[in-house]
Order: C-alpha cells, then sequence, then structure tokens
C-alpha cells in the first residue's frame, strides 16, 4: 500500500466521521419539545450503541462461539476446550499461576502502598517520597520487564565474569554462587509477580493516600484524646474508613493482573512454568493456530474478571448511598 493509499483512507474515513457527525447533529437539533428530546438522545447515544456492539458484544459472542469449535473453527467440539483446559498437564501449571498471581499481587500491592502512604503522610519529604514510589506507574509494562530482566540477569561464574544482574552481583558479595534465577521453578513465577507489584505499588499508594487525607480530623482527634494511637490508631480509624478505597484498589489490581501479558511475554516468553491465562491465549491462537483453545481461554479470562467488576460495582455504590 502507498502512501497515496493511505492518505485517501485517510480522507475517506475523516469524511464518513464527518458526516455521521453532521446527522447526528441535523437529526438532533430539529424539533421542539419532549419528543424532540428523546430522539436527541436516541440519535447522541445510537453511535456509541453501534461502536459497542460492533466492538465488544459481537466479538464477545463470536469468542464464545469459537471456543465450542476445533483448532480451524471447522467443526463443533461442544466443551472440549474447556475440558482440555482443567485436564492437560501444561494448562493446569498455566491456572496455578493465574491463581498465585491473583492471589498474591493484589495483596501485596496494596499492603505496600497503604503503608507507605501511612508512614509518609503529612511528613517533610511527603511529596518527593511519594513521587518514588509512583514513578514506576510512568514506565510502561514491557518497560519495566525488561528493568527487572537485568536485575535478574545471570552469568557463570568463571573466569571472574562479573555479574550485571543486581541480585546475582550481591550473592556473589556474599559469597554465594550466582543463580539463573528466572530457571527457578516456581519461584521464578513469584519474581516476576515482583515487577507487577512494583508498578501497582504507586497506584495503590496514591489512591490510599487520598482517602486518608479525606478522614475528618475530628475523628483522629477524638481517638487520640481516648488514648488510641499508633497501630490501633491505624486498625480501628484509619482502615475502617478508607475500606471502600481498599476495595478499589484490590479489586482495579485484580483485574489488571488477570489480563497480565506483557511482564510474562517480555521476561520468560511463558517458558520455564511461568505462562498465565493471558499470554497462553496468545500461544494457542497466534503460535499453535489452536482458536478453539484461544477463544476457550479468553472466554475464561472474561468469566474470572466478570464477577470482580460486579463486586467493584456493588461496592462502590453501597459507597455513594451512604
Amino acid at each position: 500500500m502507498t502512501l497515496l493509499d493511505k492518505l485517501v483512507q485517510l480522507l475517506v474515513a475523516v469524511a464518513v466521521f464527518a458526516a455521521v457527525l453532521g446527522v447526528v447533529l441535523l437529526v438532533a437539533g430539529r424539533g421542539k419539545g419532549r419528543r424532540a428530546e428523546q430522539v436527541a438522545g436516541i440519535t447522541f447515544a445510537a453511535p456509541a450503541i453501534l461502536l459497542l456492539i460492533v466492538g465488544l458484544l459481537y466479538p464477545a459472542a463470536r469468542t464464545a462461539v469459537q471456543s465450542l469449535l476445533d483448532a480451524r473453527s471447522a467443526g463443533f467440539v461442544g466443551l472440549d476446550n474447556y475440558i482440555r483446559i482443567f485436564t492437560q498437564p501444561d494448562l493446569l501449571i498455566v491456572l496455578r499461576n493465574t491463581v498465585l498471581w491473583v492471589v498474591v499481587t493484589p495483596i501485596l500491592a496494596t499492603a505496600t502502598g497503604l503503608v507507605y502512604a501511612v508512614l509518609v503522610d503529612r511528613t517533610r519529604f511527603e511529596s518527593f517520597a511519594k513521587a518514588l514510589i509512583f514513578l514506576p506507574m510512568a514506565i510502561s509494562f514491557v518497560g519495566a520487564s525488561i528493568i527487572w530482566k537485568f536485575v535478574y540477569e545471570y552469568r557463570p561464574n568463571q573466569q571472574n565474569i562479573q555479574q550485571t544482574g543486581l541480585v546475582n552481583q550481591f550473592l556473589v558479595w556474599l559469597g554465594f554462587e550466582p543463580v539463573n534465577l528466572i530457571l527457578q521453578q516456581p519461584w521464578n513465577n513469584l519474581l516476576l509477580i515482583v515487577v507487577m507489584i512494583w508498578i501497582q505499588a504507586g497506584f495503590a499508594m496514591t489512591v490510599l493516600s487520598a482517602a486518608i487525607k479525606a478522614i475528618p480530623s475530628d475523628v483522629v482527634e477524638a481517638a487520640r484524646l481516648d488514648g488510641v494511637g499508633g497501630v490501633r490508631l491505624f486498625w480501628y480509624i484509619t482502615l475502617p474508613s478508607i475500606r471502600p478505597a481498599v476495595v478499589v484498589v484490590v479489586t482495579a489490581i485484580s483485574i489488571a493482573v488477570l489480563k497480565v501479558f506483557d511482564i510474562v511475554r517480555t521476561m520468560t516468553g511463558g517458558q520455564f512454568g511461568t505462562s498465565v491465562v493471558a499470554n497462553e491465549f496468545y500461544v494457542q491462537s497466534f503460535r499453535l493456530s489452536d482458536l478453539g483453545m484461544g477463544s476457550a481461554l479468553a472466554m475464561l479470562l472474561f468469566l474470572l474478571v466478570v464477577p470482580i467488576v460486579v463486586y467493584n460495582v456493588r461496592q462502590m455504590r453501597k459507597a455513594n448511598a451512604r
């Protein structure tokens, strides 16, 4: 495709967008009264609903149907793909890793952000301290993975070769042999989880710090007058007061963890027993060309995310109703 063809496609797309926008404004601007308002509302909502159907509902329905077909989408196999997910040893390892990510990452990332927010709250260097832990949020998952891949870098201890990996260099300084950390199963999964915690702790700290500052000062002062301080103040005043924010942070990180792909793909490629559902979906669909299994894994990921989203919405409604 030449540059001229691309420019023509761009102009056509802009023209179509302008035409659709013009039609919407024209229809919405005609008439008066209640009926005209209803027509205007439907007219403005119609493009968004159409995009929702074309970009979300139709692909989701097609994926659900495709998950019931074979690798080439040529024959109906029913629930065979789902049965394989829960019976094949390799895929069971994928499920185990995903559960490990979902259980460990949100808890540790939220706890790290919460403790950090409490410790630096109203200190002289609060802004600087918060900026330090928030900086990883500005780095892409791929960039963070490359950074930590160098941290875990391994070189054989031969002919006084200098270690480039920070962890192995510390091991050498302490008198131990360097270790190829990425190959150590199942601990290598925890090493990958550390990268996600490093990224998400800044998000947790930001949200929870704002929630802590929103606690009424008279509540804190009353607790201190009653002799509540230190750890007791945190457990009985601070934590209950910011519970809605904690729920939001945990659920948001959980959803991000379920979709984690970049870290695993960049650091290990899913090898050495580190693959997760999102990475395995990519492997099955685009590497092995097994569209049925890939679609089944995508549906499984969708089914895992939905309950978390529903729970998050309910908690936010409860918080707003107070």
